[in-house]
């Protein structure tokens, strides 16, 4: 397993019960470290790619076949949620958060419970930009 995601996912601080919004899950690698740190939470990871979300369904299949995760194919442009609500959301060297922040936060607001919290990171997690609204 990656020790810069092993960094990232101990930064988030993931309690058991939450529900966890993954914001280009790539092969799932981290997935894999949040799933096993929740119990009666969940993940939910969208990824661009329809070969990374396969690889990482893959990756996670006793996860999926749980119900305790999901791997969608969607950007974070376009994504459809319906009324679903993530105490945390989290998102490793994706674009979108580097280049516009702003607009990237704003397009996961509504996807935030309340008291929900948004962590990003661009770098290794040494040199991260973390940032939590």
């Amino acid at each position: 397993m990656s020790e810069r995601l092993r960094c990232v996912v101990d930064q988030l601080a993931i309690r058991p019960g939450e529900r966890v919004l993954e914001i280009g899950c790539g092969q799932g690698v981290a997935a894999t470290m949040v799933c096993q740190l929740l119990s009666t939470g969940t993940l939910t990871a969208i990824d661009r790619s329809t070969k990374m979300v396969e690889a990482a369904t893959r990756r996670n299949a006793p996860y999926v076949a749980s119900g305790k995760a999901e791997f969608l194919i969607a950007s974070l442009e376009d994504m459809n949620l319906g009324d679903r609500r993530f105490d945390l959301v989290f998102a490793v060297r994706v674009g979108l958060f580097h280049r516009d922040p702003d607009r990237a936060h704003a397009l996961v607001q509504p996807w935030l419970a309340p008291g929900g919290r948004v962590c990003t990171f661009f770098d290794t997690p040494a040199r991260s930009a973390r940032t939590g609204r």
